[in-house]
């Protein structure tokens, strides 16, 4: 893989070398570009770090640690709660679960719809193929495919587009974005997209102007005709009630059991095996990258995630579904597993379809870091956010 084309090389070396060069421009230089959309190759004023961080190679703490060691925390201020924001969204998600089902049953009506209504279908595949005549619109379509990583602002602006000027339903929208960004993750992409559309803060909407667009990509996209001038919000029904995250039963394995690490695609780092003293004698990867779409994922995601705990864990066995991993742990007379929490999301309800299978021990361990942050996202950001002083004191 060191010979890519992509702009994201699927180390753990290339990771923490991009965080060591990005950490000293996390302060001013990061809070007063951080909105320019300069283009594939040349997002060079933002940490570009998504990828790693979605699979957990490297984690907030992390993040944080590295620029507080470059600047204080009142310097850096913006880039920081950018990377807070990540457990809020999961930690908003991981209290509302149902908000994720219904996408998914959303998703299995319009895929029906697809298939059924050749006008939704057409304008469906001109926007995710960038054949809308939209410039910028059907730039960000093909940097998308070509590359897996889009500008924060441009994925703002693509929604918006997506919703509110060609009248597609959000969900094809954030499904697009799911099955072709490297960092794509169910409660971050899901959420951000009911955000642009008015479901996620009740009624407040983001409309993507023709100047807004021209001035933060540097004048490369002048004049941009057709786009909606009103985003009135999506009518759906409220966001379910919110209940408590549940605890995890600690780990009760006996010393001379057999023990299987899992890894998969919402957490390959594995912090938790230190803590309990634990040496697996096997370690697989599940990849659930496959089920997140009814229509067919890009393969440089599932390449790059697979590549990437390849070069964390050289001896991995790579599984297919959870059927293998049955199988692989009974042809290694394994007596338990033990695995990163999965959060909502297709891994999850792997997990959940096995468990219902078999009598498969599987024992799942949260990260410290994701306990405390989680139960703090009850309400919106700026509630969550007068905590993350005291996170970054306890982890940073």
């Amino acid at each position: 893989m060191e010979n890519s084309t992509l702009p994201f090389l699927p180390t753990a070396a290339a990771a923490r070398a991009r965080l060591a060069a990005f950490a000293p421009a996390a302060g001013g230089a990061y809070a007063q570009k951080r909105n320019f959309d300069l283009g594939a190759g040349a997002h060079t004023h933002v940490s570009a770090l998504s990828p790693y961080v979605r699979m957990k190679l490297l984690d907030e703490a992390d993040l944080s640690r590295a620029v507080l060691a470059q600047t204080d925390a009142t310097a850096a201020e913006k880039f920081l709660m950018e990377v807070w924001w990540r457990p809020y969204w999961k930690g908003w998600m991981e209290q509302r679960p149902a908000v994720w089902a219904q996408y998914r049953d959303d998703l299995a009506r319009l895929r029906n719809e697809v298939q059924t209504q050749s006008g939704l279908r057409a304008r469906w595949e001109a926007a995710c193929l960038g054949q809308t005549g939209i410039a910028p619109f059907d730039a960000w379509a093909h940097e998308l495919a070509q590359t897996g990583y889009l500008h924060n602002h441009a994925r703002m602006w693509f929604a918006s587009i997506w919703i509110f000027t060609l009248g597609l339903p959000w969900q094809l929208g954030a499904d697009f974005f799911l099955r072709h960004l490297l960092d794509g993750d169910a409660a971050v992409n899901t959420l951000s997209w009911r955000w642009v559309a008015g479901l996620q803060t009740p009624g407040k909407t983001y409309l993507a102007r023709p100047d807004n667009i021209a001035k933060f990509t540097n004048g490369r996209f002048m004049g941009v005709q057709g786009l909606a001038r009103h985003a009135p919000p999506v009518q759906a029904p409220p966001p379910p009630a919110r209940q408590d995250i549940p605890d995890l039963p600690p780990y009760s394995g006996a010393p001379a059991d057999r023990v299987a690490l899992l890894l998969h695609s919402d957490d390959i780092g594995a912090p938790l095996l230190e803590a309990l003293q634990i040496t697996p004698i096997a370690t697989a990867y599940l990849d659930c990258t496959a089920a997140q779409s009814p229509w067919a994922s890009a393969p440089m995601v599932t390449n790059f995630r697979r590549a990437l705990v390849q070069d964390l864990h050289p001896q991995v066995h790579l599984l297919a579904d959870e059927h293998a991993l049955e199988a692989w742990a009974r042809s290694n007379g394994i007596d338990q597993i033990i695995t990163p929490h999965a959060p909502v999301g297709c891994v999850r309800a792997a997990l959940r379809r096995l468990r219902k299978a078999t009598d498969l021990p599987i024992h799942e361990v949260r990260r410290e870091i994701d306990s405390a942050a989680w139960p703090l996202a009850t309400a919106g950001f700026f509630k969550f956010r007068s905590h993350i002083p005291a996170l970054l004191d306890r982890f940073a």
